[in-house]
């Protein structure tokens, strides 16, 4: 149940209507907008009189979701959810409200030269954020699993050389001590519905990109949401990286649709991934300005210095130089769509 309170109710009114609600056997979540404040009823709702709450002098309006998500209902939550992440050389970068932000980076971290090379030079070209793997899921155990400790130890290396904010893949509960200087925690389309792990990064305080599964509904990616949610983390970002299909030319297929789809339902920003979605580094560029037009709040893209002796996903990702030159043109998509890079 949502109810939105009368413009300029003050602030100690409606903590006075906050207790009466949880008295009733609810939880309560409170989100105050730029206009107007909004309580978000968690719980059984059942037995709660709309009619008599509807009656108060303090309320507005009271519409019962009919969604299972709630905290990810852009009902329950009006205003576009932004990401601020500072990043050791001081300069904030966000994801949302109006902020397109740019994640890039090789699948994997290799050597020391490759991320740190990679890092500079993704940052001239004007990315945000650092993407690199540390631990790698694979559908093969003989494919190349990431460096572990060490590659994380190279990406924190990369971030002080840098000053960029990094992204990296959390595959496990027990690794997450050592995710401390990680700025936001990835976690893959396998792991989408790793209810256990999702649940222990909800009472982490660390934003997290949450990947849709490539066989996972609208619904499904937000109520994943709604699991690290639930658990007081408000700091998440979604990541359509295509889908599966019966097609087998791209590794899977880019649902652009998804992106007004979720933002339509959800106040929580919206990014894509071109490269997993289709697995070729030509198309990385078109897919890209498409995901900016249809509304995105970001990329995520993998950038290699060699992709031809790339460990991981080479065929997928751009050098340096494309990706300088698509920073370029994205910068001209976001200003039409009234975004800043």
């Amino acid at each position: 149940m949502i109810i939105a309170m009368k413009p300029g109710t003050a602030g100690t009114e409606v903590q006075e209507f906050i207790s009466l609600l949880e008295k009733q056997g609810v939880r309560v979540h409170f989100s105050q907008g730029i206009t107007q404040t909004v309580l978000g009823l968690v719980g059984d709702t059942t037995a709660i009189d709309a009619e008599a709450l509807m009656a108060h002098h303090l309320v507005e309006k009271v519409i019962r979701v009919q969604e299972p998500y709630k905290r990810a209902n852009r009902l329950f939550h009006p205003d576009d959810t932004r990401i601020d992440i500072t990043g050791p050389d001081g300069e904030m970068r966000s994801i949302g409200a109006g902020r397109l932000g740019t994640i890039a980076g090789p699948c994997s971290v290799e050597t020391r030269e490759q991320i740190i090379e990679v890092a500079r030079e993704v940052k001239k070209a004007g990315a945000a954020f650092l993407r690199g793997g540390a631990f790698k899921p694979r559908t093969s155990p003989y494919s190349f699993q990431g460096l572990g400790s060490e590659g994380l130890d190279l990406l924190l290396e990369a971030k002080k050389a840098t000053g960029l904010p990094i992204v990296t893949e959390l595959m496990d509960i027990s690794h997450l001590e050592a995710f401390a200087e990680v700025d936001i925690i990835q976690i893959g389309a396998r792991n989408m519905q790793n209810f256990t792990l999702l649940k222990e990064l909800g009472r982490c305080n660390k934003p997290i990109l949450l990947k849709r599964g490539y066989a996972c509904t609208i619904t499904e990616v937000l109520m994943a949401a709604e699991y690290v949610l639930a658990g007081g983390n408000d700091k998440i970002i979604l990541c359509e990286r295509g889908i599966r299909s019966f097609d087998t030319y791209t590794r899977n297929v880019l649902d652009l649709s998804a992106i007004p789809a979720l933002k339509k339902q959800s106040h929580l920003p919206v990014i894509v991934d071109p490269s997993h979605a289709t697995g070729i580094s030509w198309m990385v560029s078109a897919m890209a300005k498409a995901a900016v037009a249809a509304g995105a709040d970001g990329l995520i893209i993998e950038v290699h210095n060699n992709p031809e002796k790339a460990l991981c996903d080479g065929e997928q990702s751009i050098t340096p130089e494309a990706f300088a030159a698509l920073m370029a043109t994205l910068r001209k998509y976001a200003d039409i769509e009234g975004k800043r890079i």
